[in-house]
């Protein structure tokens, strides 16, 4: 196992660039494959991609703000004194590992931001209590759980289509969560995934000292200077002070919060982005106490989701060139004209695994890939819910190895990909057999 680690630890270090550069080099790499492949004129895929540059504006704020105010949410008081407890009673590096796994797991299944970011603050402070573990590998393993979210109670593309109204409903109707995450097959999957990738990851610690890299306090000397300032900022007792500091302001906003999320679903609605960020802003604001608790920690969450605010307009075009030049129909194509009923979910999460380097977004994702996967699956006589699943989970295999959502776990630990992705290649490996496996069942045992 060690062996294994330090060649792709080794790999990545030697040859894999920085997270925009990756996006750069992707956004190159789609415009030749559409000249190539496509035989599009180079103006003609310039111009899809200039156009669909924005496309997404509206996505990248939401998932900028889900990230932003998930971190203030993971960072409350409530929250940290829970996290605090866990950390007080790991004493081995290994154990803290398979900790700092399950949490950014079991974060990730209830939301995906909101496990993007519990996982790597519960790997920071375990690193930083527990002597001789291995922070480059902790912060990956947090990350390494945010698979779950694919199989969890966020995952976009079944949540999507258990929406009426849906884009595809025409074409697919509306399937029911009892028929993706929560039927019995998936339930086993996530079960198996939850068990094994924290045993993996403890497997994946180094034995000799001399090769451990243990957390560094001082980076975060910066952060402590700049909370003693706000501390004497916030003793000058004027009338602005006691308003930024009013524990009533942030309860009598946050009541007026839950009212509304309270109206919203005994009115039949269904839940979508937007009412997860409004649950997750207003059980902020009142874990938080005060406007000003809540103003501090979502300054620091910020920083966290810059990288997300400059790549996702570039995958954006991206995903416009795929969808403009048929380059992603002739990859599932491919895929597809080898399937049957049974085998199209297993060629369907090959496929979407490919796919998701360039388009890494469960919903920007389905929207390009789905209604020729759903086509597929029709002409075939295939389960439209387990095809549906298998792009999902094709997509949360993927990000395992996707730069793009490693950003959030980057900013929080001050760590460079290449420190970090020789493990989650170790993870996406092991999980893909695990999802590989589930789908073939899935297909043939029905």
């Amino acid at each position: 196992m060690t062996k294994i680690t330090n060649f792709f630890t080794n790999l990545m270090r030697k040859y894999l660039p920085d997270p925009f550069v990756f996006a750069i080099g992707l956004t190159l790499l789609t415009i030749i494959l559409a000249m190539v492949v496509e035989g599009k004129g180079f103006m003609s895929t310039t111009k899809a991609w200039g156009d669909g540059f924005w496309n997404l504006l509206a996505f990248t704020t939401q998932m900028a703000v889900i990230l932003a105010m998930g971190y203030v949410l993971a960072s409350a008081p409530l929250v940290d004194k829970l996290l605090t407890k866990i950390v007080n009673k790991v004493e081995k590096p290994r154990t803290a590992i398979i900790v700092a796994t399950l949490v950014g797991a079991i974060g990730s299944y209830l939301n995906w931001g909101f496990g993007l970011v519990i996982g790597g603050i519960m790997a920071k402070k375990l690193a930083s209590k527990v002597k001789g573990v291995h922070y480059p590998l902790i912060i990956a393993a947090a990350y390494s759980g945010f698979t779950m979210y694919g199989l969890g109670l966020s995952a976009s593309i079944p949540v999507l289509i258990s929406t009426p109204g849906h884009p595809l409903e025409k074409e697919m109707g509306v399937i029911g969560l009892s028929q993706t995450i929560f039927s019995l097959p998936m339930i086993i999957t996530s079960v198996v995934v939850v068990v094994t990738l924290p045993i993996l990851n403890a497997l994946l610690h180094p034995k000799r000292a001399e090769d451990i890299i243990e957390y560094d306090p001082s980076i975060e000397a910066e952060k402590e200077v700049a909370a003693a300032s706000a501390e004497s900022l916030l003793a000058n007792n004027t009338i602005a002070n006691k308003l930024n500091n009013s524990r009533i302001l942030s309860l009598l906003i946050g009541i007026v919060g839950i009212v509304y999320i309270i109206s919203y679903f005994v009115g039949g609605r269904s839940i979508d982005l937007n009412m997860i960020n409004f649950i997750i802003l207003f059980l902020g604001i009142i874990l938080l106490g005060t406007p000003a608790n809540y103003v501090a920690k979502l300054n620091d969450g910020i920083k966290t989701i810059s990288g997300i605010i400059l790549q996702y307009p570039f995958y954006a075009g991206i995903m416009a060139i795929m969808a403009a030049s048929g380059l992603v129909t002739t990859i599932s194509k491919l895929f597809v004209d080898m399937s049957n009923a049974a085998t199209l979910p297993f060629w369907g999460i090959i496929s979407s695994f490919v796919i998701n380097f360039f388009a890494p977004s469960g919903g920007g994702h389905w929207v390009v890939q789905g209604p020729f996967m759903i086509d597929a699956a029709k002409e075939l006589g295939a389960s439209l819910s387990q095809t549906s699943m298998s792009v999902m989970l094709g997509n949360a295999w993927n990000d395992l190895v996707q730069p793009f959502w490693l950003l959030p776990a980057l900013a929080l630990s001050k760590l460079k990909l290449k420190d970090v992705m020789g493990y989650t290649v170790v993870s996406m490996f092991w999980v893909g057999i695990i999802y590989v496996v589930a789908v073939l069942l899935w297909g043939y045992l029905g």
